[in-house]
Order: structure tokens, then sequence, then C-alpha cells
């Protein structure tokens, strides 16, 4: 007999990638209280501008990096 868990993972397999996905991502989010996810980002937040200030941080167009992107995953 399946435990509950299989009957999951099955159904959760069966669905299309971009589904998976949004599943992976709010099973993820919710092992974390939403205070902390909040006070992460504003930290990763925080170190991005201070990089962009501070010349550390090399910007490229958003037409050069999703064309990085999409030579990535061919």
């Amino acid at each position: 007999m399946s435990t509950q868990l299989e009957i999951i993972e099955a159904q959760a397999l069966s669905l299309t990638p971009e589904e998976r996905a949004q599943l992976a991502d709010r099973l993820i989010t919710s092992l974390f209280d939403d205070q902390d996810i909040e006070e992460a980002w504003a930290v990763e937040v925080e170190r991005r501008i201070k990089d962009i200030e501070s010349g550390r941080a090399k910007l490229i167009p958003a037409s050069e990096a999703i064309a990085r992107a999409r030579a990535a995953i061919k």
C-alpha cells in the first residue's frame, strides 16, 4: 500500500514543469517564517545596493542578461 507521501509525489510529478516549480517554491517557502524571508531579502538588497554603488558589481543591459540565460539553457 502506498503512503500518503508516495501518492502526493506521484501526483506532483504528473504536473507540468511550471506547476512543479510553483509547488516546489511554495513548499520551500512554507518551511520558513515569512518574517525570516523578508529579513533575509532586506539584507540581500542592501548588499547588492552597496556592491553597485561601490562599483564591485558589473551591471549589464537586460537584453544581454536574457541572451546569456537563453544561451545557457540551450
